[in-house]
């Protein structure tokens, strides 16, 4: 039994606007899922694809008021398309926070401390989600549009421990700093999670969303889930058939029915 990171799910004032930056941030297509909920994929992509990750922006009907912890950074593929991706995402009405985004993102702070030689840019988008823009270099560079899911943490090694059980994804390195995994196959963006003083932490309004492997039980997955320290949580979200729960540090999260 193992779970996989599939989407990151953004929540936003309107979610065909907001995708509609994201599609083209991302160089990907979108579609509307229903009332309320984009979905924003790799152009051909039939979902679910266990090789594919995507984000799903949905409407909420007061995005200030999420706090997450977890944000996009975005890869530049080359010295020449670093500049033009952040001067495009402007023009599509993304906003950068300064300079080399150093002082606005702990995570770029944290990388640039290990020796990468990584930098970014730290920016927000249309409805004030924040994200970052990399520069290129390692080891981002097989990633594509998407380098890092990031996750704000008080311990690495503690959050580490706990998400690379969760899932299948395998654990590259950890520090006190920075722990950092990848889908097992090898593809797609890392998920990092980056120690992060309290005082240094924005307000994300993307979290993680898992999925069974086709055949797998969702319940069981659930449950073996709390048995590693996850709790599950309440938000109001009624009878839906997703499955709410909390990390070991009490970041949200949902568990998708398989697929």
């Amino acid at each position: 039994m193992a779970l996989r990171l599939v989407q990151v799910d953004i929540k936003a004032r309107d979610d065909v606007a907001l995708a509609r930056f994201w599609a083209e941030a991302l160089g990907w297509a979108s579609s509307i899922d229903g009332p309320g909920a984009t979905s924003v994929q790799p152009a051909g992509t039939v979902y679910p694809d266990p090789a594919a990750f995507c984000v799903d922006v949905v409407t909420v009907p007061d995005p200030d008021t999420v706090v997450y912890r977890a944000h996009l950074h975005l890869w530049g593929r080359s010295a020449a398309h670093h500049p033009e991706l952040v001067d495009r995402l402007e023009r599509a009405g993304a906003t950068s926070l300064g300079g080399s985004g150093i002082d606005t993102c702990s995570a770029l702070r944290v990388i640039a401390r290990s020796g990468s030689g990584v930098t970014g840019v730290s920016m927000v988008d249309p409805q004030g989600t924040p994200f970052c823009v990399l520069a290129p270099g390692a080891p981002f560079d097989d990633t594509g549009a998407i380098a890092a899911v990031v996750v704000d943490c008080d311990s690495p090694r503690r959050m580490a421990e706990f998400w690379a059980t969760a899932t299948d994804w395998t654990l590259h390195s950890v520090t006190d700093d920075l722990a950092r995994l990848r889908s097992s196959a090898g593809v797609g963006p890392y998920l990092e999670l980056v120690r992060t003083p309290e005082a240094d932490r924005r307000a994300g309004r993307a979290h993680l969303d898992l999925r069974p492997y086709p055949g797998d039980d969702q319940a069981l997955e659930v449950e073996r889930l709390t048995g590693l320290g996850a709790t599950l949580a309440d938000i109001g979200q009624g009878d839906v058939p997703w499955v709410v729960l909390t990390d070991v540090e009490g970041n949200e999260f949902c568990v998708l029915t398989p697929g």
